[in-house]
């Protein structure tokens, strides 16, 4: 039988917890799709990589919303074309599933996204690549929702379609988990930062 370790706060850091809380509040507002990259470190990129990968997705992306409120940015993004959206693509917050699943705060799977009248055609139409299938869950750290982690089939137009063989739940409930540990390993980093903690 495993013994419960009884852990209880520290008086002297009682007395801190409302000026900490406070100053990581400021520091989750402060992060944007600019600053999101600083952030990740290979264990982080490996983590959303293998989420990704066992969701038998193309590629993911973790989208965060900008400064102004206005826009979803990708901050990361697995695919090949990473370089041409990430920091630089904006998706207008009022358009898109991917904008519904951060305004509702509630998962989605879809896997007849180009029937789907709420789709945005914005980002496809750059890529020049057709969605098929997606799967968006909010993204929550320090106590808010910060953005939107997002996988995708897609096709290729300009080549034969593949048949699109579609998410099922559970690659939804793995994605779910791959966005929780991403979320626990960036509030650690950033809670470590704050208080001078360095792990060696």
């Amino acid at each position: 039988m495993t013994k419960r370790l009884n852990i209880l706060p520290e008086p002297g850091f009682l007395k801190l917890q409302a000026e900490l809380s406070e100053r990581l509040t400021r520091l989750g507002a402060e992060i944007h799709a600019e600053e999101f990259g600083a952030l990740l470190d290979p264990l982080m990129c490996q983590v959303f990589q293998n989420g990704v990968t066992e969701a038998g997705a193309d590629e993911g992306t973790i989208w965060l919303v900008d400064q102004a409120g206005e826009f979803l940015v990708p901050a990361y993004n697995t695919g090949p074309r990473a370089e041409q959206i990430v920091g630089k693509f904006q998706q207008p917050l009022n358009a898109g599933l991917i904008c519904m699943v951060f305004a509702s705060e509630q998962p989605f799977l879809e896997n007849e996204v180009r029937a789907s009248p709420g789709q945005s055609k914005l980002l496809d139409s750059l890529l020049q690549v057709q969605t098929t299938a997606l799967i968006a869950v909010p993204f929550h750290f320090l106590h808010a929702c910060r953005g939107v982690l997002s996988c995708v089939q897609l096709s290729d137009p300009a080549r034969m379609a593949r048949p699109a063989a579609g998410f099922r739940p559970h690659h939804l409930a793995g994605i779910q988990r791959t966005t929780s540990l991403l979320s626990q390993l960036i509030e650690h980093q950033l809670l470590s930062s704050v208080v001078g903690w360095k792990c060696c």
